[in-house]
């Protein structure tokens, strides 16, 4: 007999055990979901397939990551570059003129090239800005991936260091010097990428084809390449354009005397290697290198980078910083040097700017 004279009936009892069981499935219920939400919230911090472990986060760039993935890519792009050349199926045909009314040449190794380079480079790191120097075709989607693997000496001398996607712009070279190119002067030839952050140029890749050189730096980090030691202030040998040699020549004769060295030479990217310690016997070495015109940006970020990663200067004529951001192109013509008094320079070579605009 139940307390009060109550009788329950087996009825009764089966309803209340059912309601019991209700309300505990409701608050337990309550508590598996509300862990399981945590869980789905939290794992992607913790390595999850939008942010995987040992990357940046989202909208930020590791510039680690992005210079061994620029070496990567000139590397790429150098061998269709040399694919193309050693089986003779250049297929060149003029794509426009400079100001001073040469003919620009477009290759099959300019094209193969800026499509392998721009594909590693953007499928990698999607949110960051790319110019290159030949237009992309959006039909093409040829998949060209990255392993994420960063190289060894890389790894030893750069530490990750982030910054936001969006300070960021690459300037890629598929093909620098394409006149020597197709007179089939290998030793100028290289392709090069260039990182800017907000407009200032921070890693830099050079790439010899033909040799399978490669030198790169990153300001603030470290590089595989040196400069040179030895120069002669007095009597500096000054590299230059092939189409330029004459209208520098004369300036710098009278600036520096008669014992003054000029070497023509083709490509922004050799130049700069002429700087440089680079033990290649193909490559001449020089003390300063002027352009004295126009000069697009991604012949010369590369080489910007590197120079001002070891110390060195690239500037325009009247000794200002060029910026990587806006325009694709430098008025001001350049003056690069390195281990020598930049502003020294700068002051005895008065005359060249005013030829830099014609």
């Amino acid at each position: 007999m139940a307390p009060m004279g109550i009788r329950l009936s087996p009825l009764g009892m089966a309803v209340f055990c059912l309601l019991g069981l209700g309300v505990l499935y409701h608050l337990y219920s309550g508590f598996l979901a509300g862990r399981f939400a945590f869980f789905m919230l939290s794992e992607p911090a913790a390595g999850g397939p939008d942010n995987p472990r040992g990357s940046a986060p989202a909208g930020a760039v590791d510039l680690r990551e992005l210079l061994a993935a620029s070496v990567l890519a000139a590397v790429k792009g150098g061998e269709e570059v040399k694919r193309v050349r050693e089986g003779n199926v250049l297929n060149a045909k003029a794509k426009g003129k400079t100001r001073e009314g040469a003919e620009e040449q477009l290759t099959s190794g300019d094209l193969l090239s800026n499509r392998k380079m721009f594909r590693l480079l953007k499928g990698a790191f999607p949110a960051v800005q790319i110019n290159s120097e030949e237009r992309v075709d959006t039909a093409d989607q040829e998949p060209v991936s990255w392993d994420r693997v960063i190289p060894d000496d890389i790894k030893q001398k750069i530490q990750p260091k982030e910054v936001p996607a969006e300070s960021v712009t690459v300037w890629i070279d598929p093909l620098d010097a394409t006149q020597e190119y197709t007179e089939d002067l290998r030793q100028y030839v290289t392709t090069m990428v260039c990182v800017a952050v907000d407009g200032k140029p921070v890693i830099g890749v050079i790439h010899k084809p033909f040799s399978a050189y490669t030198a790169w730096a990153m300001v603030d980090g470290g590089s595989n390449v040196k400069a040179r030691s030895s120069y002669n202030e007095k009597t500096p040998r000054i590299i230059v354009s092939r189409s330029h040699a004459g209208k520098v020549e004369q300036v710098a004769r009278q600036t520096f005397g008669n014992k003054t060295v000029i070497i023509p030479a083709g490509g922004a990217g050799y130049k700069v290697l002429a700087l440089l310690d680079v033990a290649e016997k193909n490559q001449e070495a020089a003390d300063v290198y002027i352009h004295v015109t126009y000069i697009k940006k991604w012949d010369i970020c590369a080489g910007n980078a590197v120079l001002r990663a070891l110390g060195g200067h690239m500037t325009t004529l009247t000794g200002e910083e060029i910026s990587y951001t806006g325009s694709d192109g430098n008025e001001g013509g350049l003056i690069a040097s390195i281990n020598m008094n930049h502003k020294a320079l700068l002051e005895k070579l008065p005359d060249l700017e005013k030829t830099s605009h014609k």
